[in-house]
């Protein structure tokens, strides 16, 4: 029986499988630390993102509670909608007794 290589062939390829062996290793570990520095460049981006995005939020929510304050409110309502505080006699009490009671104006009898 005669194998298709005899043991003299595969002597002679030793040497070069361990050298193409230990090339594609090194090739291996350097893809590697390319794959590895590009996804920490990409952790670094996103966690800037993340940063900018909740500092954004915060200024937000800031913004929001002054907006919303009721003396905020009540300013707006004097300076830009010419509004003014209603006076005790222009409230309407509403009775479940009866349908509608009004309170006196000020000065009328």
């Amino acid at each position: 029986m005669d194998s298709y290589f005899n043991q003299d062939d595969v002597r002679q390829f030793r040497p070069f499988l361990s050298v193409l062996f230990v090339i594609l290793t090194l090739f291996g570990l350097v893809f590697l630390k390319m794959e590895e520095r590009r996804i920490s460049y990409e952790v670094l981006k996103l966690t800037r993102e993340y940063k900018k995005t909740s500092e954004i939020k915060k200024q937000k929510e800031i913004q929001l509670a002054r907006l919303i304050k009721p003396q905020f409110i009540e300013s707006v309502a004097k300076e830009k909608l010419t509004l003014k505080r209603i006076a005790p006699s222009q409230i309407i009490h509403l009775n479940p007794q009866s349908a509608i009671s009004y309170t006196k104006p000020e000065g009328i009898r």
